[in-house]
């Protein structure tokens, strides 16, 4: 039998170190070839360590949250064979760049063996970190104690409940946070929802306080890691190294809506249904030729502002991971369809986890938009080292005077940011001016 070290691989372009964000095995787990051992990020993605060897797992090389150098051993494997390692050679040490290493790890069971595939750059949604063996804080509650028998639920854990259960629960006006469970896997029973009600009972006749009304002083720490933490850097260097502004403009898209409809009711079945972007997205096409300092990079070391023909359109998507932007390329060559098309297979190829480094990377302006819950202003957070970033209010219909009467319409706000480096506040106004313009005419979207 011997050693066999497999080493954290060159990933390219440039990338002298990762964040290790999961592991898929544990140390006594036997592995087969090409099995998936660990996930390590990369700037917005993550890459998948695959296993070179068939073995046992020997040691891990580092824990989750640990920034690790390219080279750096990751997983010793003892294997049939020589294998790689001297016998009772020391593990090498692992590089860590970031701050202390998060608790122990706990991690998740092994996956199924992988087809014999490179490795491939995937949404760091799509990896879950492991969790850790010892829960960060400890919950602090008054409730009657449970029975011997009950499921023990960690703090922050979601209650096990049928909806018949809830639905008492509900009106009996119980937490069912507070219920134990003796059903598999801690489900709660109607049973144990009498128990509690009986004691819960008991309690407020001796004078005890309603459990809904307790005091409450239970603490999490949260390690930020992983996708959390690149967005983190992410918007802390946007704000740092960029004076934002933001110009914020109210746009009447009534009769863009009304064009929308009559398009969905008349395509809609063999061409997909349409939604606001698509428009806004030409509109920013049309706008950045009158205004190409818009539609830049900046690069801050260099002061050099590179203006693009192209028009690679970020999408600001939401995904359970976190936020990340998969790109629209060349949307300037794409019709209303074409880009409707793009857009929803980027945003559920990102909150799928499928998207690839290259559809995260490279946007020369992005869009972004909380839909329904836009609210009336944001002030949006430039996508470093981009220049400009147009963002989406909810459209509401409210009560406009046109021509000396009151008529509904439904009105929509552009809450825009600018890099003040390369765009002057004139700049910005105009352009969103012009945007305004085409949304509200929507027929010139199509006039060149």
């Amino acid at each position: 039998m011997g050693i066999h070290a497999i080493k954290m691989p060159d990933i390219g372009e440039g990338i002298a170190e990762v964040e290790l964000v999961a592991w898929h095995v544990k140390v006594g787990d036997v592995v087969a070839e090409d099995q998936i051992l660990a996930d390590v990020m990369t700037d917005k993605a993550t890459v998948e360590i695959p296993s070179s060897v068939a073995g046992t797992v020997l040691a891990l090389g580092g824990a989750v949250g640990q920034v690790m150098a390219v080279g750096s051993e990751v997983i010793r494997i003892e294997v049939e064979g020589a294998g790689n390692v001297k016998a009772g050679a020391p593990a090498a040490p692992v590089a860590a760049t970031s701050a202390d290493p998060v608790a122990p790890v706990k991690p998740a069971k092994p996956s199924k063996a992988a087809a014999p595939v490179a490795m491939a750059a995937v949404p760091v949604a799509a990896a879950k970190p492991a969790t850790t063996s010892a829960t960060p804080a400890t919950l602090l509650r008054h409730e009657q104690p449970a029975p011997a028998a009950a499921h023990a639920r960690q703090p922050g854990d979601k209650p096990i409940a049928s909806p018949a259960v809830r639905r008492r629960a509900w009106e009996l006006g119980v937490e069912l946070q507070f219920v134990p469970g003796t059903g598999a896997a801690g489900r709660i029973m109607q049973e144990d929802l009498d128990a509690y009600a009986a004691r819960a009972a008991k309690g407020h006749a001796a004078g005890q306080s309603d459990q809904r009304y307790a005091e409450r002083h239970h603490q999490e720490a949260v390690p930020v890691i992983g996708l959390r933490r690149k967005i983190a850097q992410k918007m802390q260097e946007s704000k740092r190294r960029i004076p934002h502004f933001t110009y914020v403009e109210e746009v009447d898209v009534t009769e863009l809506e009304a064009l929308r409809a009559r398009l969905n009711a008349r395509y809609g079945k063999e061409r997909g249904r349409l939604t606001v972007l698509p428009f806004l997205v030409r509109a920013v096409v049309l706008g950045v030729r009158e205004f190409p300092q818009i539609n830049a990079r900046y690069d801050d070391e260099a002061a050099v502002a590179t203006r693009y023909g192209a028009v690679h359109l970020g999408i600001a998507t939401q995904t359970e991971g976190g936020l990340m932007v998969p790109v629209v390329r060349h949307a300037e060559s794409r019709d209303l369809w074409a880009c409707a098309a793009e857009v929803l297979r980027l945003a559920e190829a990102a909150r799928s986890g499928k998207a690839t480094r290259e559809e995260l990377s490279g946007s020369t302006i992005t869009i972004t938009s909380l839909g329904a819950l836009g609210g009336i202003v944001t002030t949006p957070v430039i996508n470093h080292p981009e220049v400009a970033i147009v963002g989406i209010n909810r459209i509401v219909e409210r009560p406009v005077i046109r021509g000396g009467a009151v008529v509904p319409r439904l009105m929509m706000n552009l809450s825009s940011s600018f890099d003040h480096r390369v765009v002057d506040g004139m700049q910005a106004a105009e352009f969103v001016q012009l945007l305004r313009g085409y949304l509200e005419s929507p027929a010139t979207l199509f006039v060149e």
